[in-house]
């Protein structure tokens, strides 16, 4: 976990190191993603049960939402998460194929699993209520899309001619689904969409 949080702060050498290292996939969920998903998601719920949540239109109105609203938002947001990169791993590994480069399922669950890790920070974040959560998720995907850029030649290692080709519509598919399944999750939240 702590290798997630520094690559944020020294992307560069923290993916040359987990090049070299090559760790596998149970290893990187065990050791680093399911720990902080259930870590950030904790703490969010944390925050907005002792903080509440801000339900108004032009004024601020803060209401605490009741524990099994808050477990099933919780819960929306930890699967979706995983589902994000467990599928969006073998979502990668097709496009890669169709960028002329197969890539193992292991380096491409390492990129997404290792992205992911400032758009899981940035919801602790959205669990203030004086902050907006769209606020917070462009901040989350902003530096989620930078590590998957600078990861992208140490991990995946394409051709030079079809990186940017790569990169690009990795990044909008990433940035589509974190968005959509953030919108879902809020939705449940703000009792609109039952889950």
């Amino acid at each position: 976990m702590i290798r997630a949080l520094l690559l944020i702060f020294d992307p560069s050498g923290r993916w040359e190191a987990l090049k070299a290292a090559q760790p596998s996939v149970a290893r990187v969920s065990a050791v680093s993603l399911i720990p902080l998903v259930l870590l950030t998601a904790a703490a969010e719920a944390y925050l907005i049960m002792r903080l509440g949540i801000d339900r108004g239109t032009i004024s601020i109105k803060l209401i605490q939402p009741a524990p099994a609203l808050l477990a099933r938002y919780e819960l929306a947001q930890l699967f979706s998460s995983l589902l994000i990169v467990y599928l969006g791993a073998a979502g990668l590994q097709k496009i890669g194929i169709s960028f002329h480069r197969r890539h193992s399922y292991r380096e491409c669950f390492t990129m997404l699993a290792y992205s992911i890790t400032p758009l899981l920070l940035a919801r602790v974040a959205s669990g203030f209520p004086a902050l907006n959560t769209w606020a917070c998720y462009g901040v989350g995907a902003f530096l989620m899309l930078s590590l998957f850029y600078r990861g992208i030649p140490f991990i995946l290692r394409p051709d030079p001619s079809n990186a940017l080709g790569l990169c690009v519509f990795c990044s909008v598919l990433m940035l589509g689904s974190t968005a959509l399944t953030h919108y879902l999750a809020r939705l449940v939240l703000e009792e609109k969409l039952f889950v």
